[in-house]
């Protein structure tokens, strides 16, 4: 909503009024420090991680009535929303909030500016990273980055009132419903068929899960899926875009709405992510559900685990910039000439020549990779280089034109795709002879560990497209 001269300043007439109108936007905005868990703040030359947090703390006008109402909230639903390098796709995983995982310590800054050490809790539900023990958003942020390797760049929290204000803002979201749903606990009570809906009964709608799917926080999270698709087809349309009146109801509904975090507390700050997040097309938004299963722990089905190792797979394709909806051709070649850099011959294992640095993997990591090297795999023509002089994402194997024969082998010895290898040149080992360098990265999880990302949506991952509509069952 910050895209497309989305605020409509030209409306406001004088200057001195513009400036009145922009600094009272400012001052609706509600944000917290992130405590130090982000990046620090997006940038253009990278892809975009943003933690969408939806809270189900009752506060606002009305909302006592849902129950629970001194609660401090809890990480109720939770989205990461990744957005590719070059902005042609999205990507938005959603975390069940019955996941047992494990909460990290989290420094927290208290309102006199002290920080306080929030202890973490292992074997909890992902839930409680938020509102719990005095949880900020910067531990829920940090409870995503353990569980998934993303770390994130933002966040954006919203309450209760969040959902029915935006909602009206933009004039309603159409949904479809394929059954008639009388939901007592939500409150939602609808025909068959479709329908645009706004306020309390736009929450309704987002709350209820015993009347859909199999009645439980999964099926909700696919009715979120589809009923988030439809608002932002809602938002990104003509209609709205060239509505001065629905863009200024949508600047004050989302500025008194949302808590952020501090990088992106005012309303230049928004526009400028906004102008990065608004050049994908809505096609290409590709929603993902954690994939899970019940907790064996538990005769009464309550939690639920990772279903491994297709939750390790879809964390590698966001981490690494994967498409999850269908990949432009241009993207097509880039991943061809990476397959064909792993075919053709290979050098024994005897033969490799290699150096191995430490580029921001776990302290050790050379010296372990070393010794699996030649001590399991017989590549005895290896040494330890040391700490590389810049810290890598990912794990890169540089090699000469000659070299190309040991490359693949040692590719297919460690596991590392065809997007690892970079041709380039040699350099002289300790020995003086020609060798090829293995820059560790921070993806590295440990020697023998396979570094490939799947080129494809691991089977039994739920996943909806933004552009497509769809009825809730």
């Amino acid at each position: 909503m910050w895209t497309g001269g989305s605020l409509a300043f030209v409306l406001i007439g004088a200057s001195g009024a513009a400036y009145l109108y922009y600094e009272h936007l400012n001052g609706n905005i509600t944000s917290v420090s992130d405590d130090g868990a982000g990046t620090g703040g997006f940038s253009k030359d990278r892809a975009i991680n943003i933690l969408l947090v939806g809270t189900d703390k009752r506060t606002g006008k009305g909302n006592e009535g849902y129950g629970d109402k001194n609660s401090a909230g809890h990480a109720d639903t939770t989205l990461v929303l990744h957005v590719s390098k070059d902005r042609t796709n999205a990507t938005v995983l959603s975390i069940p909030r019955d996941l047992i995982t494990d909460i990290p310590d989290c420094p927290t800054t208290q309102e006199d500016g002290s920080e306080k050490v929030i202890p973490g809790t292992q074997r909890t539900r992902f839930n409680n990273s938020l509102g719990q023990e005095d949880r900020t958003p910067s531990c829920t942020m940090r409870t995503i980055t353990e569980l998934t390797g993303l770390k994130m760049d933002h966040f954006m929290v919203a309450d209760f009132n969040a959902v029915k204000t935006l909602t009206s803002a933009v004039g309603g979201v159409d949904v479809c419903l394929a059954k008639d749903i009388k939901d007592p606990d939500s409150k939602l009570d609808l025909p068959k068929g479709e329908h645009t809906i706004e306020g309390e009964e736009a929450l309704a709608f987002v709350r209820t899960r015993h009347s859909v799917g199999f009645g439980g926080d999964l099926s909700r999270i696919e009715l979120q899926q589809q009923f988030l698709g439809s608002m932002l087809r809602k938002l990104k349309s003509n209609d709205t875009l060239t509505s001065p009146s629905k863009m200024i109801k949508l600047a004050e509904a989302g500025t008194k709405a949302l808590t952020v975090d501090s990088q992106i507390s005012t309303i230049k700050k928004l526009a400028d992510l906004g102008a990065e997040l608004g050049k994908f097309d809505t096609k290409n938004l590709t929603f993902a559900t954690v994939p899970v299963v019940d907790n064996p722990a538990e005769k009464v089905k309550a939690t639920v685990v990772l279903k491994e190792p297709q939750a390790q797979q879809l964390f590698a394709m966001v981490r690494d910039d994967v498409s999850l909806s269908d990949v432009k051709q241009q993207k097509k070649k880039e991943k061809a000439a990476e397959a064909a850099r792993l075919k053709g011959t290979k050098a024994p294992a005897s033969e490799v020549r290699v150096r191995i640095l430490n580029g921001g993997a776990v302290a050790g990591s050379a010296q372990e990779t070393l010794s699996w090297l030649q001590v399991q795999e017989g590549v005895t023509k290896s040494e330890n280089a040391g700490n590389a002089e810049q810290p890598l994402a990912k794990t890169t194997l540089e090699y000469g034109p000659d070299e190309a024969d040991q490359a693949r082998r040692l590719a297919e010895i460690m596991g590392l795709s065809g997007a690892a290898l970079k041709p380039g040149k040699s350099v002289t080992n300790s020995q003086g002879v020609p060798a090829m360098t293995l820059t560790l990265g921070k993806d590295f999880e440990g020697a023998g560990v396979p570094l490939t990302t799947p080129a494809k949506v691991p089977e039994d991952v739920q996943k909806a497209t933004a552009d497509k509509v769809e009825c809730a069952k």
